[in-house]
């Protein structure tokens, strides 16, 4: 009994040698965990979990483009029901460090074979550490960013231009950081498709703009509209009285609601919003977009390059950061920029922005939830994002910034973009979708396997 017992743990001690030796047969999708023996998942739940195939890597990705999609959505409805945006971006910003923690104390934790988040604390690793952090400054910078240029763009434009220099001038750096482990055939082909989405997208944005100013220019003659297009010039001085009202204090619309895509539901829009953009010129917008852009352009490498180290700055024998531990600087600096520019635009607010304060912060509970959900939303979103980057490349991760598919979504379904708008305007949005579906496709089909 004893030599038949032996016979077989030695059987199953060589089968599970063998599950551990191949790691390679993972790397072409998720169905092949179903045929490892049970030897191999236990021994997975033993190490630090680590997203390896290719499989889950382009999981995260799908998942990450969803959450990064939709909270730039909240955050554009809390500031349409006038909420102010610095009160909305605080809020957003404590869940948004909470989602690094919660990653950083599971996902870090879990296993001792690599060095967990803890242990990676205290290592000597501060030029990966500072890596990290870059890219959290310049992350928050365009984040924040984002916030105006939404309610002066609109929300589709602005991610369509601000993922599309992400694609371009990211991915590129991404690329040659990552040592081309990407297909480059499939990678900039893919890019390519993207910069034709991008131009579609200005195409949808002159076209609704010109929607816009036909609908506007069939209200009374008693509200001027101006002939420049690439914007509307209505001051707040020109907007009738009775399309909306809004009490301040309770942030409740007391008007009856204009249909969507309507003339009176575009002004009853200024009326309510916290940030005036009749009067304005929409090239601020859009200088604020292109700032943003290159920041979210810096941030991926950055991250790269803290994980990574493919400029050698860690001393010998020192590890590189984990995705978790990278992930909580990177979180732990978006914060504090975020602390200190926020808490400066309370007091000193720009573009014609509400003077608030701290007591007023702490008070507003309209729509707080809402924030905190973002927060949530965008942190999971890019540790997703970054998982994802780690396993398959960091440029083919970069397929996440196709978050304009999900965004322009909420923004038809939420905030009525587009409705009643011509035939043109149709043709050129459904073709900007269509050409961005193709771009994620090709992007996460570059996806090559870090050694």
């Amino acid at each position: 009994m004893g030599r038949k017992a032996n016979q077989k743990w030695n059987f199953a001690s060589k089968r599970k040698e063998s599950a551990i030796k191949s790691p390679q047969e993972d790397f072409f999708g998720v169905s092949c965990w179903i045929a490892l023996p049970t030897e191999r998942i236990i021994y997975s739940g033993l190490k630090m979990y680590m997203v390896e195939s290719k499989g889950g890597a382009i999981v995260c990705m799908l998942l990450s483009l969803f959450f990064l999609g939709t909270w730039p959505a909240i955050m554009t409805m809390l500031e349409r029901r006038g909420r102010l945006p610095q009160h909305t971006y605080l809020d957003y910003t404590i869940t948004n460090l909470l989602a690094a923690v919660i990653i950083a104390f599971t996902f870090g934790e879990i296993g001792s074979e690599r060095p967990n988040f803890i242990s990676q604390l205290s290592q000597d690793n501060w030029p990966s550490v500072l890596f990290a952090m870059a890219g959290g400054v310049v992350l928050s910078i365009g984040n924040l960013s984002t916030q105006y240029a939404w309610a002066f763009v609109g929300l589709s434009v602005t991610e369509v231009i601000t993922s599309s220099m992400t694609v371009v001038i990211g991915t590129t750096l991404n690329y040659f950081l990552d040592d081309k482990i990407n297909k480059a055939e499939i990678l900039f082909p893919g890019v390519g498709c993207f910069l034709i989405a991008v131009c579609l997208g200005s195409f949808v944005h002159s076209s609704n703009a010109a929607d816009n100013r036909i609908k506007l220019n069939t209200l009374s003659s008693d509200y001027k509209l101006g002939t420049e297009s690439t914007s509307t010039t209505i001051t707040n001085e020109e907007i009738p009285d009775n399309v909306g009202t809004k009490d301040l204090e309770s942030g409740n619309v007391t008007a009856r609601k204009a249909k969507a895509g309507t003339a009176n539901y575009l002004i009853e829009l200024e009326n309510r919003r916290a940030i005036k953009v009749f009067g304005k010129n929409t090239f601020i917008g859009l200088a604020i977009t292109f700032f943003a852009g290159v920041c979210f352009s810096l941030f991926s490498p950055a991250f790269n390059l803290a994980t990574n180290d493919q400029w050698h700055t860690l001393k010998n024998g020192v590890p590189h950061l984990t995705v978790y531990t990278a992930f909580f600087y990177f979180s732990v600096s978006c914060f504090v920029v975020a602390l200190i520019l926020n808490i400066t635009f309370i007091y000193h607010p720009v573009l014609n922005t509400p003077r608030s304060s701290l007591k007023a912060y702490l008070t507003d509970w309209n729509g707080r939830g809402w924030a905190f959900l973002a927060g949530l939303l965008c942190g999971f979103g890019n540790g997703l994002q970054f998982m994802g980057g780690q396993a398959a490349g960091y440029a083919a991760a970069d397929a996440v910034q196709a978050l304009p598919l999900v965004s322009t979504f909420w923004g038809i379904l939420l905030f009525g973009e587009y409705r009643k708008s011509s035939r043109r305007t149709y043709i050129l949005l459904v073709s900007m979708l269509f050409m961005f579906i193709v771009a994620v496709g090709i992007l996460m089909a570059s996806s090559g396997h870090r050694k």
